[in-house]
Formats: C-alpha cells, sequence, structure tokens
C-alpha cells in the first residue's frame, strides 16, 4: 500500500473548534475522509468490536478509506470475540493486526499472583491494554475510536476531535477522532442489521459492552452500556481512553 502524503498544516487549538463544531453535522464518513486526508496510514482505527467500530470499518470501506484496523488482544477475551475476528476480517477483506501485552496471563500471575483481575483490576488493563496501546500509539498521529457520549456518564462529554498528551516529556502530542460520538445505540443496531456485519453473538444474550471474559457480565435493560464491565470496584474505564492528559493548549 502506498503511504499518502500527509497534510502538515498546523492545528491550532481554534482550528480544532472550529472542526469539532463542523464534525458534529456531518456525516461520520466526511469525518474520516478529513483524517485520512491530513494523516493517511499515520491514522488506524482502534476497534473491541464493539458495534459502532464495525460501523466505522464499514464506512471507511465504503468511501475508500483503506485505514489500517487493530485491536487489543489480552489472552482474556471471550470465545466469540476471537472467532468474531475472523469474521470481520473475511466479511471487510482486511487484516485487524492483534497488539498482545508483553506478558502471557501465566507470566503475569508468576510476577503478580493469579487473577490479578480479581484484587488489582486498574493494574491488570494497564499491563493487558494500555502499554500495548501506548506502544502502537509511538507510531500514530490520530488514533480514531468508536467511542460514543451515550455509552456512559463518564463519556457524556467527548468530543469528535481531541488532542493528547502522548509524551509530556517531548511534548509530543497526538490526535483522538471520535466520529462515531453522536451516534445512539438504535442507529448503530440499525446500521449494523441493516448491511448485515458480522457482531459478538454475546450482544444477543444481554451483554451490551463486551470486554475480558473475567470482568464482564450482562446488563439489565435501561442500564449504562458499560455498566456490566469490573462490577463492584467501582472501575468504569480500563484506562486506555484515560491515561493520557487531554491538552488545550498545542500546536500539532
Amino acid at each position: 500500500m502506498t503511504t499518502l502524503q500527509t497534510n502538515t498544516k498546523i492545528l491550532t487549538p481554534a482550528d480544532v473548534q472550529a472542526l469539532e463544531e463542523q464534525f458534529n453535522s456531518q456525516p461520520t464518513q466526511e469525518i474520516l475522509a478529513w483524517a485520512w486526508e491530513r494523516f493517511g496510514e499515520r491514522a488506524a482505527i482502534g476497534t473491541s468490536f464493539q458495534g459502532a467500530g464495525l460501523v466505522m470499518i464499514h464506512l471507511a470501506k465504503q468511501h475508500g478509506l483503506p485505514f489500517p484496523v487493530f485491536t487489543l488482544d489480552t489472552g482474556l477475551l471471550f470465545p466469540e470475540t476471537i472467532a468474531l475476528k475472523q469474521r470481520l476480517e473475511d466479511f471487510f477483506g482486511l487484516a485487524i493486526e492483534s497488539l498482545v501485552p508483553d506478558l502471557t496471563v501465566e507470566e503475569q500471575a508468576d510476577i503478580n499472583g493469579p487473577e490479578l483481575w480479581k484484587r488489582t483490576p486498574d493494574l491488570c488493563c494497564t499491563i493487558r491494554k494500555v502499554l500495548p496501546l501506548r506502544d502502537k500509539l509511538a507510531s500514530l498521529n490520530c488514533w480514531v475510536t468508536g467511542v460514543r457520549r451515550e455509552q456512559s456518564a463518564t463519556r457524556a462529554q467527548t468530543g469528535i476531535l481531541e488532542v493528547y498528551a502522548f509524551d509530556e516529556a517531548t511534548g509530543r502530542d497526538i490526535v483522538k477522532l471520535n466520529p462515531m460520538a453522536n451516534w445512539s445505540r438504535e442507529a448503530v443496531w440499525k446500521y449494523l442489521h441493516d448491511h448485515k456485519i458480522p457482531y459478538n453473538p454475546l450482544h444477543d444474550q444481554g451483554y451490551r459492552s463486551i470486554g475480558c471474559q473475567p470482568c464482564t457480565r450482562r446488563v439489565a435493560e435501561g442500564d449504562d452500556e458499560r455498566a456490566g464491565r469490573w462490577t463492584g470496584f467501582g472501575k468504569v474505564e480500563c484506562g486506555i481512553h484515560t491515561f493520557m492528559p487531554k491538552k488545550v493548549d498545542f500546536q500539532i
């Protein structure tokens, strides 16, 4: 694949604010087209195969935007999630890169004791999700996610276009693009069904947000989508969306 020449115009906070207002009323594919034109292969879609991410990959493919796609394979995923990856690669006709932790689950148990997720889930998430993601983001200028505002109270203020400090020591920042931010759950599922996109069968069994098997449960109707994660810990995020500080003053 040929790498595109990316647009090198500096983005200021005023530019980001103007783009945010513009993107809030634009179709998702136009937001994705902006990212591809500006960043080319230095932008990549990260997905855990939730519905919004699958819609976004489909829109990118439909509009000729060949973003690289990656996922986090923690070694603790449901068998259904692992099987879905192959189904999606066949459906979309693309390879999805799996990011794996430096430590296997067994090596983690040798160092930290067995079933770390039952005692210190934040540390487990850092080892198995945050650190592999950080390694991947070191090669990117733009991380494209399927985060939606409706998912939980902690995500309600999500911007479509955000800038984060990736490495404060060197001053390196990264753009985080959330093109699905203003989509409703109903709109996501209508799109999935209309386009016959493969999805995780656990969604039909009461799982609304699907992460690692030990830390995911079914939820009741009316609960936040992410209410079934890390039950009993008061934990609502794995850390991949919170480990970097958001920037308000930048030129990128």
